[in-house]
């Protein structure tokens, strides 16, 4: 009999607990509040979702404009291991010293990269004011302007003026969206205009050198048959590299520098 009560008394802890088990679980479902759908789109972060919509774009177009000298598609340019890679620096001819073909890089890298992002920007936008109105919100976004900044150790894409209004049960404004992409470009290119001055200046520049200050650097000179000199500058430690083609103080065919 006691055995019995003993049994009884254990089977109706077990329930209990299991009440209680049950209880705490609906009770955090229901007082947390969930910011992610079934999708896992983070309503709550709507600027997470065009970083990771545009940082592969972004990248790819870095990648892009840093192995072609600076342009998505190089007008003027050297053709080396079957790729274009723009004159930064160029004369046509002999012994004399080259005219710099870029005097505003930087800002010519940031125009080039923000023209190739467009088409991207607008798609990850819509898709952003789709993901809110599938999860059964009303979506205004104000469209603005779109600003690339080349900074020390990444590139900047500001979305100036960009404002999503969503509406459930209240209304949320988001906006400052950006994308933030960890990359020397900034770094290398400041590389480059050193070695555009020394080749505008005195038609060749030291390679050596740049490498005994920046140890995490590898600066390569390849030197064509008609004067054409490739730069390639890259990092050591991400693999990330910037080239570009200078034709400075050429010499004639048959004749040694």
């Amino acid at each position: 009999m006691i055995e019995k009560r003993m049994k009884r008394g254990q089977v109706t802890i077990f329930i209990i607990v299991a009440i209680l088990i049950v209880g705490l679980v609906a009770l955090i479902f229901f007082i947390i509040p969930k910011t992610k759908t079934e999708t896992g789109f983070d309503v709550q972060n709507p600027r997470a979702f065009i970083q990771n919509c545009m940082e592969d774009t972004v990248a790819e177009v870095v990648d892009i404009i840093s192995s072609k000298g600076g342009s998505v598609v190089p007008e003027f340019y050297f053709m080396y291991n079957g790729e274009r890679v723009e004159y930064l620096c160029y004369t046509n001819e002999y012994y004399k010293t080259c005219v710099v073909q870029q005097p505003m890089l930087k800002q010519h890298i940031e125009s080039e990269i923000k023209t190739a992002i467009e088409g991207d920007v607008e798609t990850c936008f819509t898709n952003l004011e789709e993901s809110y109105r599938i999860e059964g919100y009303t979506a205004e976004l104000q469209r603005g302007a779109t600003e690339v900044e080349l900074l020390p150790k990444r590139v900047v894409v500001n979305f100036a003026g960009y404002v999503l209004a969503v509406t459930k049960a209240d209304t949320a404004r988001h906006e400052a969206f950006s994308v933030v992409l960890n990359n020397n470009l900034y770094e290398l290119i400041s590389i480059a205009n050193s070695i555009i001055d020394w080749e505008a200046t005195y038609g060749e520049a030291e390679t050596t050198a740049y490498m005994t200050y920046y140890k995490d650097l590898k600066v390569e000179k390849h030197t064509q048959q008609d004067g054409t000199k490739v730069y390639i500058i890259s990092d050591r430690d991400t693999g990330s590299k910037f080239q570009f083609a200078s034709r400075s103080v050429a010499w004639p065919p048959g004749f040694a520098s």
